[in-house]
């Protein structure tokens, strides 16, 4: 996917004001110029992005790696090499290479703090030390972030206080740098996203029991208990929930599948239309419920199951009796 560069917004007027931050100002004979003339934080960082090839990110106690695979891939070697959002790191790349400093700020060192521009990783600094390297491990760009500011009005791009390693001279930069060095916030979150409507039975394994759900006839049948057959009445909203557990369905944490946690703790089989089925096991690790998920019959389950290969999913608690209900869980509520 081509990195195409984006127009910067023009500011009109003299110099952005930062409140708070006054006496950092630098004396200047002349006002800044506007941002789309001031000049570009990286020049020749546009056409060396398809270059790119490991992000690093250190803030605090916090290190992260992003590191680019086979073709546009990115992923998370802390995470086991799990996927990260491509646009996550796309949005990063160019909002670099499109990153102009506006005015310089102080080239105090006793004064860096105060914009939020200390010393990564020494105690008590904010800043956020960003690297870009290629594939030799030379730097393409290096930045160290301090306060960002988010405008909402008027369309306005964004702020932050920035200045390279190594130097005090510090600078107020206009445009977005979505930086973070949490691994969380770069994680591709969706597992699956498959219609209630497409869930035509479920067999479930709970506790040593066996409970089959199936789909009634026409346009609004619901899921219905068919086994056991004495089974008490069931909660329509428990069946629903059933019904929608791999729709929109989104992980907390992500880990290989080799080093999944916790006690089995049931099984549901969904058979879908289009000859889909979906098999997830659960695991509960102290409250904690995690899951392997794989597909079975045909392209589409192809495609799902290269995608849930080898991974194991931390969902929500809540998740357990949707996807291995019991005739507890499915009970209808008195009252």
């Amino acid at each position: 996917m081509p990195l195409n560069r984006r127009h910067l917004i023009a500011l009109g007027g003299s110099a952005v004001v930062v409140l708070g931050a006054a006496a950092l100002l630098v004396p200047q004979d002349d006002a800044p110029p506007p941002v789309s003339e001031s000049p570009l934080a990286f020049p020749a960082l546009s056409g060396r992005l398809q270059a790119a090839q490991r992000i690093e990110l250190r803030q605090g106690e916090q290190n992260l790696v992003v590191q680019r695979g086979p073709g546009e891939a990115w992923r998370l070697p802390s995470k086991g090499g799990y996927s990260a959002r491509f646009e996550r790191v796309r949005e990063l790349l160019i909002g670099l290479a499109e990153l102009r400093l506006a005015e310089r700020r102080t080239a105090d060192p006793e004064s860096l703090s105060r914009l939020g521009l200390g010393e990564p990783g020494t105690p008590g600094s904010t800043a956020l030390l960003l690297r870009v390297l290629d594939g030799a491990g030379s730097p393409l760009a290096e930045l160290v972030i301090g306060r960002r500011r988010t405008r909402t009005q008027g369309g306005a791009s964004e702020s932050a206080y920035v200045r390279r390693p190594g130097e005090n001279q510090s600078y107020l930069a206009e445009g977005r740098i979505p930086v973070d060095a949490d691994a969380q916030l770069w994680l591709d979150r969706g597992i699956s996203n498959l219609p209630n409507e497409r869930v035509r039975r479920v067999i479930a394994v709970r506790d040593g029991q066996t409970v089959e759900l199936l789909r009634e006839e026409g346009p609004d049948g619901r899921l219905r208990i068919v086994l056991p057959g004495d089974a008490p009445p069931a909660d329509d909203v428990s069946l629903d929930e059933v019904g929608r557990a791999l729709e929109g369905l989104t992980f907390l944490d992500v880990r290989p599948a080799a080093e999944i946690p916790g006690d089995p703790a049931g099984e549901g089989r969904f058979i879908l239309t289009d000859d889909l089925i979906v098999t997830a096991r659960l695991r509960n690790a102290g409250g904690d419920v995690w899951m392997t998920i794989t597909a079975t019959g045909g392209e589409e389950a192809e495609r799902l199951d290269a995608r849930w290969r080898g991974w194991a999913y931390q969902v929500g608690a809540w998740k357990l009796p949707a996807f291995a209900p019991s005739l507890q869980t499915l009970r209808k509520r008195e009252g």
